[in-house]
């Protein structure tokens, strides 16, 4: 890492795989400035867990109109910024999976998608993406304990698909680099050698 120079990282994951945490981590190490996935004041994730199918595009229309609005104000900044999931992910995980599992119609999807790609061909990609590998059990034992109410009607076969999903993403991804974290067996929270050990590994990546 360069001294001066402004860096832009994105920490992608599944639901209960920790991105969160990572990312307030990292931001009071380097002191660069964090940004949060927009989920207790969100008007329609409660509704959505309840109903996939009738609350799947306003959420996700919800999510990308925030996440564009978050990704113009890093680019404008002369620090660095890590971010709490990107805006790649809304449409290549959670909106693709909503669509393939017939809880979005076909118009919406396509409708979703094309404002996507008008919307992300003005944004500069991140330099890196940390990706939070997780199986299933890790996430469900993370979302239990953290105890949102909302989140405990998620469906296994959900995180299951989001998981394959994520994985054929980060196979494909080609807009900069991506460090995949395996994160099982760690617990960078507690840990102090695990989390000096994932910052290095992002160091490295950034040269």
């Amino acid at each position: 890492m360069k001294q001066g120079k402004k860096y832009f990282i994105s920490v992608a994951g599944n639901i209960g795989s920790g991105k969160s945490s990572l990312t307030r981590m990292i931001a009071n190490e380097l002191g660069w400035k964090p940004y949060f996935e927009s989920v207790q004041n969100n008007p329609y994730l409660s509704d959505f867990y309840k109903d996939m199918k009738r609350w799947s595009f306003p959420l996700q229309v919800y999510f990308l109109s925030h996440r564009f609005h978050i990704h113009k104000e890093i680019i404008s900044l002369k620090k660095s910024v890590i971010q709490d999931r990107s805006i790649y992910e809304d449409v290549e995980i959670f909106a693709r999976n909503l669509y393939t599992m017939g809880r979005m119609e076909r118009r919406d999807y396509n409708n979703y998608r094309n404002l996507f790609e008008e919307m992300t061909a003005y944004l500069q990609a991140p330099d890196l993406i940390v990706y939070l590998k997780a199986d299933l059990q890790t996430l469900l034992k993370q979302i239990s304990k953290r105890g949102r109410d909302f989140e405990k009607s998620i469906e296994k076969k959900y995180l299951e698909r989001l998981n394959r999903s994520y994985g054929q993403w980060i196979k494909n991804y080609n807009l900069g680099k991506v460090l995949v974290i395996e994160s099982d067996d760690i617990d960078f929270v507690s840990n102090k050698k695990h989390f000096s050990h994932i910052l290095s590994l992002i160091k490295k990546n950034l040269k």
